[in-house]
């Protein structure tokens, strides 16, 4: 009974680990359409270092899952796809402001905006994102049911979980070491030595074109 109840969890997690992958490589698409729409350029928006992933429609996405999949009623559905999202935005862009000294959005200019970090106009984005997670990407997701018990899609996922923690760890402490560097801080560890050699500003500057500074309020070269 206990192996089947870990076997449970053990799928569910794979499950949720695909949601996030899915919903971070769907954000960058979408933000670099976005891009082309408005800013009129081809640029790949990504959040993480290495590869098309933007971590917070990932989160966007395991809180579809949780939450809104569960759901119906379509207004409903984008209801509360609207404010789950622009809470999402929200911290999250707060969480980059307090841990890195760096903004990848500002809505200030925008109508009814919330301290610049979500808008309305954006919080009906999310809406539309939440439709279309119930409609097309949970079909799909139902279809990966079929696969979790293979080994083979077991050992792809593991190492695609282990890519993705390196991912993700290396891009915040390269963020912060970046920002460091903006504060005029000096390395004192091999760890901070590293991260300045193999992830100058040069490098960063590349990734990351559309962060902007707030510790001295100026477009940065930085994360």
């Amino acid at each position: 009974m206990e192996k089947q109840k870990l076997q449970v969890v053990k799928e569910e997690f794979i499950k949720i680990f695909w949601v996030f992958l899915i919903g971070s490589i769907v954000g960058c698409i979408v933000e670099t359409l976005v891009g082309i729409i408005f800013d009129h350029s081809f640029k790949i928006r990504q959040g993480l270092i290495y590869g098309p992933f933007i971590p917070v429609y990932g989160i966007g996405a395991i809180m579809y899952y949780f939450i809104v999949s569960r759901i119906t009623d379509v207004k409903k559905v984008f209801l509360l796809s609207m404010i789950l999202g622009g809470a999402i935005e929200y911290f999250c862009s707060l969480f980059q402001e307090i841990c890195f000294g760096t903004v990848s959005w500002d809505y200030s200019d925008m109508f009814l905006n919330i301290g610049g970090r979500t808008s309305l106009l954006f919080c009906l984005c999310w809406g539309i994102l939440g439709v279309l997670f119930v409609k097309f990407v949970m079909p799909l997701l139902q279809k990966i049911d079929i696969y979790i018990g293979n080994k083979q899609f077991k050992c792809i996922t593991a190492i695609l979980i282990g890519f993705m923690l390196f991912n993700i760890g290396i891009s915040c402490l390269a963020g912060a070491r970046q920002n460091e560097r903006v504060l005029k801080i000096e390395a004192n560890s091999k760890m901070d030595a590293f991260l300045d050699k193999h992830y100058p500003d040069r490098v960063m500057d590349k990734v990351y074109s559309n962060k902007m500074n707030r510790t001295k309020k100026l477009p940065t070269k930085n994360l």
